[in-house]
Parts: C-alpha cells; sequence; structure tokens
C-alpha cells in the first residue's frame, strides 16, 4: 500500500523544487467541475492509468490527488508503486490543498 503525505510536506518539497511529478488523479467529472490545479501538476484520466503510467518520469517522487485523498488517489498510487516505489497520495487531496492546510 502506498505512503500519504501531507499538504505541509508537499508545500515544503515544492518550494525545495524536489524532481517530484505531480498527477491530479480526479474523476473526469470532478475535474471538469473545477478544473484548478496544484501548480506544476497534470491532470490524467484515473481510469485510464495503464495507458499513462509508463509515460512517467522514473527518477522522479510521484505524488497524486484527487479530491479528498481517498479511494481515487489510494487506488491509483497503488497501481503505480508497481512501477514507481516512490510513490505517495497527497492527504485530504485538493480540498486541504486549496484550504492551506
Amino acid at each position: 500500500m502506498a505512503i500519504s503525505i501531507t499538504t505541509a510536506e508537499l508545500k515544503e518539497k515544492v518550494a525545495n523544487q524536489t524532481n517530484i511529478c505531480l498527477i491530479d488523479v480526479r474523476r473526469k467529472a470532478d475535474y471538469e467541475k473545477s478544473p484548478e490545479l496544484i501548480p506544476g501538476a497534470t491532470w490524467k484520466d484515473p481510469e485510464k492509468v495503464e495507458e499513462w503510467s509508463n509515460t512517467l518520469p522514473p527518477d522522479h517522487e510521484l505524488v497524486v490527488y484527487c479530491v479528498k485523498g481517498g479511494g481515487v488517489s489510494q487506488s491509483i498510487a497503488d497501481t503505480l508503486q508497481k512501477n514507481h516505489p516512490q510513490v505517495q497520495f497527497l492527504q485530504g487531496g485538493i480540498l486541504n490543498w486549496q484550504d492551506g492546510e
């Protein structure tokens, strides 16, 4: 099972310009309803993870997030962990990030 990262930890990594690949894995409907991303992130359709997982940089930490840091991001992190052992999911998802927690 993938491990989590807090908003504070992620902000510190971003500020220190750590080699991080941020991936928004909110369901398509959630993303289209509110397309704002965490700076530096890209949206990837979680239903097509098998298609895009091999395109991720192997030398970067991966951080995935969904709306609340629940089942979507956790299951995607678990899937990605097979080829990317340095994958984490954001606790509380983008809502925590937007709340500044």
